[in-house]
């Protein structure tokens, strides 16, 4: 968490209940998802003659390349504060997370190809972060560090990122 107001938003999420806080919590995977995508990049090949969906031909043989990477972090696919973290973006008036097209945010993929576990990952994600969370505090030694990533087939902080986990002590 960036600053305190990320950290007080945080423990008041942990003692309320309801559905604001289940949504919160998906937002956050979900961002994190689209700006820290385990795979950096991506490419199909086309077995037959198509046309994409922006009219683009392609052939049969062709090989068209993305990268989710750097997808999440276009202005314009994502609007000019995508660096911001803003909670509200994905919520509706109810406080309910409402999703993207997977056509836009491709972590999971999309169409034919679209991950079957997609769910379960993010239960596994949630339940994982909520013990994690709640017996441990985690601190960069550095918190000035600039992280630069290196993209290859999977995403990886280049010399490694450093951080202790503390038990919770009372909490």
């Amino acid at each position: 968490m960036k600053n305190s107001e990320d950290r007080i938003l945080f423990e008041n999420c942990k003692r309320s209940e309801g559905t604001y806080c289940m949504s919160f919590l998906h937002y956050f995977l979900f961002k994190t998802n689209m700006c820290h995508v385990c795979g950096s990049r991506d490419a199909k090949i086309y077995f037959s003659n198509d046309t994409l969906p922006d009219g683009y031909s392609v052939n049969k043989g062709d090989m068209v390349a993305y990268q989710p990477y750097a997808m999440g972090r276009m202005k314009f696919i994502w609007g000019d504060d995508t660096e911001e973290f803003r909670p509200e973006r994905w919520l509706n008036e109810e406080g309910i997370f409402q999703p993207e097209s997977p056509f836009k945010f491709t972590a999971f993929q999309a169409g034919p190809q679209i991950c079957v576990g997609k769910e379960l990952a993010y239960r596994q994600m949630k339940i994982f972060l909520a013990i994690l969370l709640g017996c441990f505090e985690f601190k960069m030694p550095n918190e000035n560090r600039t992280v630069n990533y290196r993209t290859m087939i999977n995403l990886h902080i280049d010399g490694g990122l450093e951080i202790g986990a503390f038990h919770r002590r009372g909490k």
